[in-house]
């Protein structure tokens, strides 16, 4: 027995004692065998480690599986590795960038030879060479490599991209990791070896600059993804074919919605009619909601004075990789687009003075923001470069901090549920204390703040996990991670606590000690975005909507031209109780009338013809084919009226 043991502190807060020099995966087989053969990669004191890597002291261990985040990002990252030796061996003279994890499998940027490209007729060849070397079962191993002779090894090769990498690494910091024949620069995070990967699959081929810098070199990038069971990827292959289908690009074109014109600019949506409408019945709602929860609405411009966002943070920040300032005939004017509101309603609050007995002050606007975005990351309604936030913030003593933070979190959850989206965790971001330059503000504050969050999420009950680096540079938030019907994950509402703003804009409040005292910020956002979270409305309902909210609930279809004027009284019947429709008085078959009102979404046809003009009833038929009948007017009005109390109660 060795003169002294280390002790492992595992996640349940067992410790248990081990030899020097044991492994991750040698920790998993003392636990049962069963864990040591799932296990993929693990982490050390926060830091991730190769299953592989000795443990000399003792520290608290993490084991990943496949059912794990970072589970996955090291059987991802380790594929991508995979993916890049089939490269080299497929393209000689390919030079590799880097090939990280991404949220659904991974990529690699490579500059490809002179002349030679990679489209869809090759993915079958490069998926096949990359299983044939997932099979040899080659073990990962990470090694350190000195500055110099990272340096020299690339240079050799001519690879100017891993060079200007290395170049901005510390010595002592530099890591090789090798499989088989292959080496690349790496930091780690790998499986045991390559013959976890049993299913390859290359999903598409794109363009990307070096560095996402415009002004650089465009690269190739290959996505792909892969599993360590073939049904999974099977079962991930149908999923992506009915995530084609619920494309809100495709929806919102078939529905007349939104869309883009270069004319316009790329980035910048307009919206019909119908989704114009749509727009203005989600703010409708919300702001029913947000009167009942003591908001007021304010309105704020599309622009601001440089100085503002000096003031604010977000020019340092983000300005020079924002829209540049406006210049006006007068010298030395320049104005900003509008990249956050919250400095607006800063010098709202300030145009008067408060005492502690008016506050919370709640001030909300739909106001719309700009922020560029560089053309190759534009993707819909999901990234775009102007959009509308369902803005507020709240003015707050320190007191009051915990229980608005607890009446937000209720709105968004009405909001949530109103539309839903019933399957969700909260994630609380929190500060990387490793990088404070990423951050305003006290440590003292942050403390105060991430705190407030942990305790209102507990006090509500919410299934919630911590992620550090997520923060906004400001404080940090509360976002609530919505699966949608395809088991994607996705960031919706967001509730953030800042004490640094209040400082920044030296807003005040005089407390009961007559004194002035700092309030807090409370930033909050339950849609997010109206274009975002449209989009995602969108691909989550397969655009049928709740229908409460969907543009046409009714389609009247007439069976021939004599049956038109009974139509006519129908809707204005129907239009009388707030029930919104149109009649198709085409001259078509009523065959052809229903397949396209199926195609457009529509809750409910009504068909009229002889039998129901005589009887003054209705012909009902539910999108999907189910058939209501002939019934009344009345009775029909009291079907939509009970569905939509059904699925759309009042904030309380």
């Amino acid at each position: 027995m060795p003169s002294f043991m280390i002790e492992i502190t595992l996640p349940d807060s067992s410790v248990r004692a081990y030899a020097p020099g044991v492994t991750p995966m040698d920790v998993a087989a003392s636990i049962s065998e069963g864990l040591a053969r799932n296990v993929l990669s693990a982490s050390f004191n926060g830091q991730i480690i190769e299953s592989s890597t000795p443990l000399t002291a003792s520290g608290s261990l993490v084991l990943y599986t496949w059912n794990d985040k970072e589970g996955k990002k090291a059987f991802w990252h380790s594929s991508a590795h995979i993916l890049a030796q089939a490269l080299e061996s497929l393209y000689p003279g390919v030079k590799l960038t880097i090939g990280p994890a991404i949220d659904q499998g991974f990529y690699y940027d490579v500059d490809l030879p002179q002349g030679q490209v990679i489209s869809d007729k090759d993915f079958e060849t490069i998926e096949q060479k990359a299983l044939e070397i997932a099979k040899g079962k080659h073990p990962f191993s990470m090694r350190a490599v000195s500055k110099a002779d990272a340096l020299k090894k690339y240079t050799a090769e001519g690879n100017e991209f891993k060079v200007e990498l290395i170049e901005n690494l510390a010595d002592g910091t530099i890591t090789f990791c090798d499989h088989d024949v292959f080496t690349d620069l790496c930091r780690g995070g790998h499986l045991p070896h390559t013959g976890w990967v049993k299913a390859f699959k290359i999903l598409s081929v794109a363009g990307a600059y070096w560095r996402g810098d415009e002004q650089k070199k465009q690269l190739t990038r290959i996505y792909g993804i892969s599993f360590p069971k073939q049904k999974d990827l099977t079962d991930y292959l149908a999923l992506l074919e009915e995530a084609k289908k619920r494309d809100h690009r495709k929806l919102g074109k078939e529905l007349e919605l939104f869309t883009f014109s270069q004319k316009v600019g790329p980035g910048l949506p307009l919206w019909l009619p119908k989704g114009a409408a749509l727009r203005a019945r989600l703010e409708d709602f919300l702001k029913q909601a947000q009167k009942k929860a003591g908001y007021e609405m304010v309105v704020t411009p599309h622009i601001g004075q440089k100085e503002l966002y000096v003031t604010s943070g977000h020019y340092a920040k983000y300005g020079a990789d924002s829209f540049q300032p406006i210049k006006t005939p007068k010298l030395d004017e320049e104005f900003l687009l509008k990249p956050m509101n919250c400095p607006h309603h800063c010098e709202i609050y300030n145009t008067k003075p408060f005492s502690y007995k008016e506050l919370p002050k709640r001030y909300a606007e739909f106001g719309t923001v700009y922020r560029y975005e560089q053309s190759g990351e534009l993707h819909g309604l999901t990234r775009v470069r102007g959009f509308t936030q369902d803005d507020a913030h709240i003015f707050c003593t320190p007191e009051q901090l915990d229980q608005e933070f607890k009446n937000v979190i209720d709105l968004s959850l009405y909001v949530l549920n109103s539309l839903g989206f019933d399957n969700f965790r909260a994630q609380v971001s929190v500060r990387d204390l490793s990088q404070p330059e990423k951050y305003i503000g006290s440590p003292e504050n942050w403390e105060k703040a991430e705190q407030s969050i942990i305790n209102a999420a507990q006090e509500k009950g919410l299934d919630y996990v911590i992620e550090p680096g997520e923060a906004a540079f400001y404080g940090p938030k509360l976002d609530f991670m919505v699966s949608d019907a395809l088991g994607r994950q996705w960031q919706l509402g967001t509730i953030q606590v800042d004490y640094n703003l209040p400082e920044r804009f030296d807003l005040t409040y005089k407390g009961s000690d007559n004194e002035l005292h700092r309030p807090v910020m409370i930033h909050r956002a339950p849609f997010g975005s109206m274009e975002r979270f449209i989009a995602l409305l969108l691909e989550h309902t397969g655009g049928n909507f709740p229908l409460w909210l969907t543009p046409n609930q009714v389609m009247v279809l007439p069976v021939s031209e004599k049956h038109e004027k009974y139509a006519e009284k129908v809707l204005n019947s129907l239009e009388n109780h707030e029930i919104r429709g149109l009649i198709d008085a085409r001259n078509e078959t009523i065959g052809k009338k229903i397949r396209e009102a199926e195609m457009s979404k529509v809750p409910f046809m009504i068909i009229v013809g002889d039998q129901e003009t005589q009887e003054q009833t209705i012909s009902v038929r539910k999108h999907g084919g189910e058939s209501l009948g002939s019934i009344s007017i009345e009775t029909f009005v009291s079907t939509i009226d009970q569905e939509i109390k059904s699925t759309l109660k009042s904030f309380k």
